[in-house]
């Protein structure tokens, strides 16, 4: 761990980009990586990881755990995704918290970085399952600044909870504003 915390060190003192922070959650917690635009954002959650000395998984498509990627994408943390089946990795997160894994488990819940019209909502059953807070992780080009915002617990009211996750990324861009998402479940837009 020290090596990462390094590594971490070294990496946000040449950085033009600053970690503006809040303290790193005292418990595992369903990290969320928003607004989730370009594939430094990637580097950038390494960086806050290793910094503030968390031990994360991370959710990344299949696709990235192929050939020789696939070794070290998991010695970073990653767990495949299977797009066609996501179902299975919220059960496979849950299964693994369950049965006494602890991890803060970071999430791009606006999937893929363009044409999409909603966030998808894995991080919020994995989080009302497990009895896991969320923490609010940010990209923001505007002020060239990353880092962790505010955890809290999930209540149940997904409306109300997803205001309050709109309100804190509202003025957000991520690295490629024009990829940004709304912060919004297909659960709020059918009305559920």
């Amino acid at each position: 761990m020290h090596l990462r915390r390094l590594i971490a060190r070294i990496f946000w003192a040449l950085s033009r980009w600053r970690l503006v922070t809040e303290p790193a959650p005292d418990r595992p917690t369903v990290l969320i990586g928003a607004p989730h635009t370009s594939n430094w954002d990637f580097v950038f959650m390494l960086g806050i990881a290793w910094k503030l000395d968390l031990h994360i998984r991370w959710l990344g498509k299949k696709s990235l755990f192929a050939g020789w990627r696939g070794p070290i994408m998991r010695r970073l943390g990653g767990i495949p995704v299977d797009r066609d089946a996501p179902g299975d990795v919220v059960r496979e997160v849950v299964e693994r918290i369950r049965s006494g894994e602890r991890f803060s488990l970071v999430v791009t819940p606006d999937g893929t970085r363009s044409g999409h019209t909603h966030w998808k909502s894995g991080f919020y059953r994995i989080a009302r399952e497990t009895g896991m807070p969320v923490t609010l992780g940010y990209v923001d080009r505007t002020t060239m600044t990353t880092g962790l915002g505010p955890t809290f617990e999930l209540t149940g009211d997904v409306g109300a909870d997803m205001d309050r996750v709109r309100a804190y990324y509202a003025d957000k861009a991520g690295h490629h504003p024009k990829h940004r998402v709304e912060p919004r479940l297909r659960e709020e837009l059918a009305g559920g």
